[in-house]
């Protein structure tokens, strides 16, 4: 038995980054190779999963990958200016895309939801974080499950990003040099926030600020499992090992 999802929070702005049209066309050439996204189809074919639903799909290259494999997928994603970057890539037109929230979801009876990435991390609230793994819920049948990473706090990945102070050259596809630096750096735990300023051939700037939230593994459980779904294993990721929680679990 599941319950409806409360009323939602006020929704945070997504970051620049991701909805900004500038830095949006930049994000792939900036996030690299995604090998993590090998093991989530893996993960995806041993579950058995047929349709899917991308959450916080960005971009989409996890989304219009897995509708290339034959597999029936949605991804939702709050900033526009991603998914029109996601529209643009082949297999986009077979991939239902939707501009939202959790909340936006229909009624889809899924197999299976994922949550790839910095997604589960930044719902930097107890209460955002409730309302999007109860939209989940809503979204999938029972017995589809929930897969997703946060990072470990205890390997303190933080650090390393504030030891990273040089700046970066980016060579981006049919946008050209756009240089990166960081501007800000703030721990606050659980909270954790870094701000990038990005510089354009052109002279034009943009700065994207992110708030991300470390959870240790008995949080991620009794969020989950008080949301209808039950924890059935947390493994280590194979890209990053003992760095992140990967987090199996079931819809009841």
């Amino acid at each position: 038995m599941t319950s409806e999802p409360a009323t939602p929070p006020p929704r945070a702005a997504p970051d620049a980054l991701y909805s900004d049209p500038r830095l949006a066309a930049c994000y792939d050439t900036f996030d690299g190779e995604r090998d993590d996204l090998d093991h989530y189809e893996a993960i995806l074919a041993e579950l058995d999963a047929r349709s899917v639903i991308d959450v916080g799909c960005g971009t989409g290259t996890l989304a219009v990958r897995l509708a290339a494999s034959g597999l029936d997928v949605t991804g939702v994603d709050p900033a526009a200016a991603s998914l029109e970057v996601a529209r643009s890539k082949p297999s986009a037109e077979i991939v239902r895309w939707i501009h939202g929230t959790v909340g936006d979801l229909p009624e889809l009876v899924a197999d299976a939801a994922v949550m790839t990435g910095n997604v589960a991390q930044v719902f930097t609230t107890d209460e955002a974080w409730s309302h999007t793994l109860q939209g989940i819920r809503a979204a999938l049948r029972r017995g589809g499950h929930l897969v997703f990473e946060s990072r470990r706090p205890e390997r303190r990945a933080w650090e390393e990003w504030q030891a990273e102070t040089a700046q970066q050259a980016w060579d981006v596809p049919g946008t050209g040099r756009v240089i990166s630096r960081p501007t800000r750096f703030e721990v606050d735990l659980p909270l954790v926030t870094f701000a990038d300023e990005f510089t354009f051939l052109d002279g034009a700037t943009r700065t994207s600020t992110t708030t991300l939230r470390f959870r240790e593994e008995h949080e991620l459980r009794s969020s989950v499992e008080a949301t209808g779904f039950t924890v059935v294993e947390i493994r280590q990721a194979p890209d990053r090992p003992g760095r992140e929680f990967v987090v199996i679990a079931r819809a009841v």
